[in-house]
């Protein structure tokens, strides 16, 4: 279930709540939590307005592409961890974004 967040994005960042990671091999074998790998995939759960025209001189001033309630897959290694509530969710960047997932 999907909790409310006091985290309000800036600029391009995303508020991602990971997905858990498969806790089975294929073959049906139990992976421990020290085996098993990071997740990459997520839901939005917040999106900020978007590029700042005054931050992004050289770049042209573009809005959001993802939206609260998609499936995303993100970089393995991108963004900051925040606590929400027990939870440890990202604060990524819309760049580190690679897809969303239907």
């Amino acid at each position: 279930m999907a909790k409310k967040s006091n985290i309000k994005p800036l600029f391009d960042y995303v508020l991602v709540r990971p997905l858990e990671g498969e806790t089975k091999t294929p073959s049906g074998i139990v992976l421990p939590d020290t085996a098993k790998e990071k997740p990459q995939v997520g839901e939005v759960m917040a999106v900020g307005p978007g590029n700042s025209c005054d931050y992004y001189k050289d770049k042209k001033c573009e809005g959001m592409v993802v939206k609260v309630g998609q499936k995303v897959l993100y970089k393995k290694w991108g963004g900051n961890e925040v606590k929400v509530g027990t939870e440890e969710w990202l604060l990524i960047e819309q760049k580190d974004v690679m897809a969303i997932v239907s």
